[in-house]
């Protein structure tokens, strides 16, 4: 009798505790990141995703006009920062790459040099990722320098796929780095609204198919388009219960999460996450 009698008092605390696991918890679903490259400049879409409540991940080039403002911004608005370093790429003009890129030429210690010079300029970032770079990630001196700095500093690496012939995935494994590479690119220079929600969509099925999935996307001279076509196509994921989730989510770090308020701004707190915005229309 005595038994029966804590058997139920047990069972009848089990369930009373499973009442109040979050539904994140309770039941996983597809996860995706989306990364926008480029902020750091007076830029079209950088106040759209600021402002936005979409749980992006900041790509902050270092060493702009605006690089250390935005990344406050960002951080204090909930997003995840990383640090978009720029790097040489095989082809392409020296002046997409901004000051003080990665190039061929640096000696070892003007590469660390740099990249530390980069997570000073750009507070609060998690991680990085590259900026063209299409030569350096084949480089495995050049490329071994960087991420012997990010796990001094415990970053995370997001390689962004400008070449199937990068060492990245490589040494980072090495290394004990946790690390990913980019799915798809949602938009490119000229990119209409259109097609970043035929991207999204692509996105969308990488993600139920593989269970998570990487998306970068830009601020610039279609900045605006890339934050309207993602905004307009997040019915559609919510509907599909696929979680758009700061980088760090998608990786075994040591990063504190916590999915259902990670990237809220404190007076968001209250919301659930998997909540958008409505599209303007």
């Amino acid at each position: 009798m005595q038994l029966r009698f804590v058997v139920r008092t047990f069972l009848s605390i089990a369930l009373l505790l499973t009442a109040f696991i979050p539904t994140s918890f309770a039941n996983e679903n597809e996860q995706v990141a989306i990364i926008i490259d480029d902020f750091g400049g007076d830029v079209r879409g950088v106040q759209s995703f600021l402002d936005g409540n979409i749980p992006v991940t900041v790509a902050v080039m270092p060493f702009m006009e605006q690089s250390t403002e935005q990344a406050k911004l960002a951080h204090n608005a909930g997003l995840e920062v990383i640090i978009h370093m720029p790097m040489e790429p095989k082809k392409g003009k020296a002046s997409w790459l901004g000051p003080n890129a990665i190039t061929s030429d640096l000696s070892d210690k003007e590469i660390q040099k740099r990249v530390l010079a980069a997570i000073e300029n750009v507070p609060f970032a998690k991680g990085i990722n590259n900026h063209m770079g299409s030569k350096i990630v084949e480089d495995e001196r050049i490329i071994r320098i960087i991420l012997e700095i990010a796990k001094q500093k415990g970053l995370y690496i997001i390689d962004s796929g400008t070449s199937s012939s990068s060492v990245i995935p490589k040494l980072a494994k090495e290394m004990d780095i946790p690390y990913a590479t980019r799915d798809i690119f949602i938009d490119d220079t000229h990119s209409s609204k259109a097609h970043v929600m035929k991207q999204m969509s692509s996105l969308l099925k990488i993600a139920k198919t593989n269970k998570k999935a990487i998306a970068i996307g830009h601020v610039g001279i279609n900045g605006h388009k890339t934050f309207e076509g993602i905004l307009t196509t997040l019915p559609s994921f919510t509907k599909e219960r696929v979680k758009i989730v700061p980088a760090s989510h998608l990786l075994e770090t040591n990063i504190e999460k916590d999915p259902m308020h990670f990237w809220q701004p404190k007076e968001m707190e209250d919301e659930d996450e998997n909540t958008y915005p409505a599209p303007s229309k």
